[in-house]
């Protein structure tokens, strides 16, 4: 199999479901304990979906979709079925996980909190506080990184 990495709407979501389907088809569910199918969840697969997440755009869909991925690793590791009736809040207390918006967002706090520890003429701490002068084309404005 192919691993090179995709990139969807800014996201590695791809990338993430092909090592998250790697780690299904080699640490089978009878054979593996969940703690460690956790652990390497943890080590191998959320590092590859939240690189470069401090930079993300997250829209409503977006946000769907990667709670949607993750959540299917760990329904499976919790050797759930859809018709089992349970909640991903359910599975998230069960595996004592935090929810990877949360994640997310703790990531690019950090982000913000080290830029701002930066020197002034460093380039991210300068394109924070960037504002352009002149007249505005005509349409929605442009985000800053603040606002992202």
């Amino acid at each position: 199999m192919c691993l090179k990495r995709v990139h969807y709407d800014n996201f590695t979501l791809i990338y993430f479901l092909q090592i998250t389907g790697i780690l299904n088809n080699v640490f089978k569910l009878q054979k593996t304990p969940k703690k460690t199918r956790l652990k390497l969840y943890n080590t191998l697969a959320l590092p590859v979906l939240l690189y470069g997440s401090e930079s993300w755009t997250i829209k409503a869909r977006d946000a769907r979709r990667i709670t949607a991925a993750v959540m299917t690793y760990m329904r499976r590791t919790a050797e759930y079925t859809w018709t089992d009736h349970k909640t991903n809040t359910q599975i998230a207390k069960e595996f004592k996980i935090t929810a990877i918006l949360d994640k997310l967002q703790e990531y690019k706090r950090n982000w913000i909190h080290h830029v701002n520890r930066m020197p002034r003429n460093r380039l991210p701490r300068v394109m924070k506080q960037y504002f352009p002068s002149g007249r505005r084309n005509n349409g929605r404005p442009l985000k800053r990184l603040v606002d992202t």
